[in-house]
């Protein structure tokens, strides 16, 4: 094994972070001369260029890259670690980092996060959004403490330690005025398909589960509208553009433009569940949140 110091790597880190030597040096508060110099000396010890330099940016070689990948997640864990110790077991500091989609933080997560903050206000909470396959790539990566995603979600299979919080169903929706017909029809989904289809773009799981579900019944799916946003599916919907398809707990209640179709076959529920690594490794701040996750507070759906 080469015999590197770790603050060569460090160094390494905030350059291929930031893709700049004057920001990494503000970071280190070091000299932007030091932080050349550590990257010249990791070069010359692993016999690779790292970065290509010229006067207006900073980029790394393929090999940069591949090291960065390694890195990131062992100077993260040592820095989430750092925290940790700093913290002392104490919940009036530190940081709460989450992974979860727009649709849960919005829809779900938000109750959670207000009672929270109001319990530990000085507890830093940061969180970062992303498809359900990107928050388990956040979490390996231990850009975040915890992560909160749909299931199925065959991403999760590399999650040591996942929780289910609660079940939810997806549902069709479509204008009241424009699919009045549709309003008291038993629908298979053979007659749906007919309709202009608006949903979830292909990276989301769940795109995935209603072209699942329509390849169990051979059928082809081709949506009208593919989108990443379940509140745009929503007020296209709601404008008479084609037949949504959403969680059930976008949908606001009693809703005067838009009603909930009404399928042939009952759709499977699916769950919302929290993913997190190590429980040796997740902070008191994390575990106090996944807990209250068993007991939704007042106002939440």
């Amino acid at each position: 094994m080469t015999d590197i110091n770790f603050e060569l790597y460090k160094v390494f880190y905030y350059v291929a972070k930031t893709l700049s030597f004057s920001d990494a040096s503000r970071q280190l508060y070091i000299s932007q001369s030091a932080v050349s110099q550590s990257v010249k000396a990791l070069e010359k010890k692993l016999d690779q260029k790292l970065f290509i330099r010229s006067t207006k940016r900073v980029k790394l070689t393929p090999e940069g890259e591949v090291l960065f990948k390694h890195v990131e997640p062992a100077v993260n864990l040592i820095l989430r670690g750092e925290t940790q110790i700093m913290e002392s077991g104490k919940m009036n500091g530190g940081q709460l980092r989450i992974g979860s989609s727009d649709t849960l933080c919005r829809y779900f997560l938000v109750p959670y996060l207000k009672a929270f903050h109001e319990k530990f206000p000085n507890v830093h909470i940061k969180v970062t959004n992303g498809t359900s396959g990107h928050c388990v790539d956040f979490l390996e990566n231990s850009q975040v403490d915890l992560i909160v995603t749909n299931y199925p979600n065959p991403r999760l299979s590399t999650v040591s330690n996942i929780r289910k919080v609660r079940d939810f169903r997806d549902i069709f929706i479509a204008n009241r005025q424009q699919y009045a017909h549709l309003k008291d029809q038993v629908l298979s989904f053979e007659e749906l398909l007919k309709y202009p289809i608006l949903m979830l773009d292909k990276n989301s799981m769940t795109s995935e589960f209603l072209h699942g579900l329509c390849q169990q019944r051979h059928l082809d799916l081709v949506p009208e509208i593919e989108l990443s946003s379940n509140d745009l599916l929503i007020d296209l919907a709601r404008i008479g553009l084609g037949i949504a398809f959403v969680p059930e707990f976008c949908l606001p209640e009693d809703d005067p433009d838009l009603f909930q179709l009404t399928t042939a076959e009952a759709i499977p529920s699916r769950q919302i569940v929290v993913g997190c690594g190590d429980p040796l490794s997740v902070s008191e701040a994390a575990k106090y949140f996944i807990d209250s996750l068993a007991s939704p507070p007042p106002g939440s759906f």
